[in-house]
């Protein structure tokens, strides 16, 4: 499922549950609430949605099977997320505070997540399709590689305070460190 960026915005009200975690600090004054993210980690984990679509495609037996319609849809979610994470990164200079009326840098990050999300949207329609011909030891590579950038979805929801946060620091870094992230 797509996440749309108007469904991102009406959870940003949970937000305050993001507050313990290390990539992001939540303050309120007054009627004013600011995020305060650690902007390396989220540029993490948009370049580990482009790393997850360059692994993938590499993989000549999955890309091929995946059909001509799959790998251009992957490569244009890709494409939208290489260019929403350099708009992120053009903005920020190692942290980014978020008040509640900036809604320029909050579309920024709501754009960031709904691209890597349909990064991983287009990646498993291309993978169930490959996962019929391809054999186990090949595709096996590939699925490691698209569960790895879920997991770093999970964390970067968990520090927005989307979702609750389920992904452990050792869990989101073995991710990062399989899709090449340091």
């Amino acid at each position: 499922m797509i996440q749309s960026r108007r469904n991102f915005l009406r959870s940003a009200g949970m937000v305050a549950a993001a507050g313990a975690l290390t990539a992001c600090t939540v303050t309120t004054s007054g009627k004013t609430t600011t995020l305060t993210l650690n902007t390396a980690k989220v540029k993490a984990y948009g370049q580990a949605g482009i790393n997850a679509v360059t692994t993938i495609l590499s993989i000549t037996a999955v890309s091929t099977v995946m059909g001509a319609s799959a790998v251009a849809a992957i490569k244009g979610a890709g494409g939208a997320l290489s260019v929403s994470l350099s708009a992120f990164a053009c903005q920020t200079n190692g942290s980014l505070k978020v008040s509640y009326d900036n809604m320029s840098a909050k579309t920024r990050i709501d754009t960031l997540l709904v691209d890597l999300n349909n990064v991983a949207v287009a990646l498993r329609a291309g993978l169930v399709a490959a996962q019929q011909t391809v054999t186990n030891s090949v595709i096996n590579t590939a699925i490691a590689t698209f569960n790895a950038l879920r997991t770093v979805i999970d964390a970067f929801e968990g520090v927005l305070g989307i979702s609750l946060p389920s992904v452990t620091d050792q869990q989101e870094a073995t991710a990062l460190s399989v899709l090449a992230v340091q």
